[in-house]
């Protein structure tokens, strides 16, 4: 199962980051789209979007309402819930199919995988987190047996939208790519 992560709060946003366009689509329907070429894709959202469930609604998307109490927090139910899943952030709008279904190939159903970038591949203007020489990535397998670092090959998934200036450059991108 994948499930698209689309719950938080979008603190330093002016809205709700899933229902922001990119290209002139909202970024989770963005998502969605290619998240759902490879497997069965739910959106998790909480009662802090109530826009992005609105969104799900009008788009007949799947979703689950989570609690809501944190990121973590609302992976870990889902884990409960669910079982071991692929996880994406909503706020990823250049993941691409293939990224999900190299992350879903690679996964064994109990270590989690965590999605980094070599820092080589990270655009110049891009500022990911990076951890231990890799750029973290919003694409992740959550399992229940450890963890370990996979590494991704798509450079914009770097570009995780957090801010003003990240949705600004990811509009930029879109015109660019056309995609």
């Amino acid at each position: 199962m994948i499930i698209i992560m689309a719950g938080g709060r979008s603190s330093r946003m002016s809205a709700e980051k899933p229902v922001l366009r990119v290209g002139g689509v909202p970024m989770l329907l963005r998502v969605y789209r290619e998240a759902e070429k490879v497997g069965e894709t739910v959106v998790a959202l909480s009662e802090k979007a109530p826009k992005t469930r609105e969104l799900c609604l009008r788009e007949g998307i799947p979703f689950v309402e989570t609690p809501g109490n944190g990121y973590v927090e609302d992976v870990k139910w889902l884990l409960r819930e669910f079982g071991p899943f692929v996880s994406v952030s909503a706020d990823l709008p250049f993941v691409k199919a293939s990224d999900v279904a190299q992350i879903l190939k690679a996964f064994n159903g109990k270590t989690s995988l965590t999605g980094v970038l070599p820092l080589k591949l990270v655009p110049r203007d891009l500022k990911p987190v990076v951890y231990r020489g890799y750029a973290i990535v919003g694409l992740n397998a959550v399992g229940t047996k450890g963890e370990r670092f996979f590494e991704l090959t798509n450079p914009l998934l770097a570009l995780n939208v957090n801010t003003p200036e990240e949705l600004k450059l990811a509009e930029r991108i879109a015109r660019l790519v056309r995609t």
